[in-house]
């Protein structure tokens, strides 16, 4: 579909660009010609990343250990990026999620994911627009959303929240920026199977999620290169009149009415303890293998 160089000499930054669909985006850019730099929490993942990919396609990915909820921490990665070299795009990806009752939610849950999902990705937006503002260069963000900014959805409350704010950043800077030479859109995925988000979302629940795909008027879930090749071009030139827009990538199921976790309505507080049980062992376990 693209040209192998189309991204030669494009330098990008994609938070949370170690695992997931971070990775996929990644690789793709990486294949294109773009050097990369990713940001996540564990250096060992984004070393490993890096490593793997170069090994696979060449180029250069460079890794910075970021906490996106630290917006000193934010602010003095994103100078270092720019005194290395000129920055031309930037993917907001690094999120987080769980599923839980509202009624269940504590403060500090709801914490957890908005500062990362939605004071994490502004920081990281206002230190690039910031800088590429003072310096009078142009540049691209792509902000990975949801399709429940449109729809809404039970039981990803702090998420949904989080993401529609998101959305709204969109719009409001793409008008704002749009003098600078600055673009923002957004990609809104429908199902996307990665284990980590399988682990957290549907813990247990493997039928029910293939219960899900029957939703989907096309019948299947998405392939990681369909969601790739939408962040290539909305980062590759020639579309630069394009801004301000969340794109839907989601074999239409949102035009069904439904969202992604509609159906969790009929489960028991039991089977919600249970469910709340397996994702803390994932999480006990990522923080274990993280040391």
């Amino acid at each position: 579909m693209f040209q192998t160089d189309l991204l030669k000499g494009k330098r990008i930054f994609v938070t949370g660009g170690g695992t997931g669909l971070g990775r996929e985006m990644v690789e793709q850019y990486l294949r294109l010609g773009a050097d990369i730099i990713i940001c996540g929490r564990r250096g060992s993942v984004l070393e490993a990343t890096a490593k793997e990919l170069m090994g696979q396609f060449g180029g250069n990915v460079s890794t910075k250990v970021l906490d996106i909820k630290d917006p000193e921490a934010v602010d003095r990665v994103v100078k270092e990026i720019f005194e290395e070299g000129d920055l031309h795009g930037l993917v907001n990806n690094a999120a987080g999620n769980f599923v839980s009752p509202t009624k269940d939610l504590s403060h500090r849950g709801f914490d957890a994911i908005a500062n990362i999902v939605f004071h994490g990705t502004f920081y990281v937006t206002h230190a690039v627009g910031k800088n590429w503002i003072e310096r009078g260069q142009k540049g691209s963000i792509i902000s990975i959303l949801v399709t429940w900014v449109w729809t809404g959805s039970p039981f990803v409350v702090p998420s949904a929240m989080s993401k529609a704010g998101l959305h709204v950043m969109t719009k409001s800077l793409a008008n704002e920026w749009g003098r600078y030479g600055i673009r923002l859109n957004a990609i809104a995925p429908g199902p996307f199977p990665t284990e980590g988000a399988m682990d957290r979302l549907h813990p247990g629940q493997k039928a029910w999620a293939e219960q899900q795909v029957k939703t989907i008027p096309m019948g299947r879930p998405g392939e990681m290169h369909e969601l790739s090749n939408l962040a290539t071009f909305l980062m590759a030139d020639g579309c630069e009149y394009l801004t301000g827009q969340t794109i839907a990538i989601d074999g239409a199921r949102m035009l069904t009415g439904g969202d992604t976790f509609s159906s969790l309505s009929g489960l028991s507080d039991d089977d919600w303890q249970q469910m709340k049980a397996m994702i803390q062992a994932t999480n006990a376990k990522d923080k274990a293998e993280r040391g």
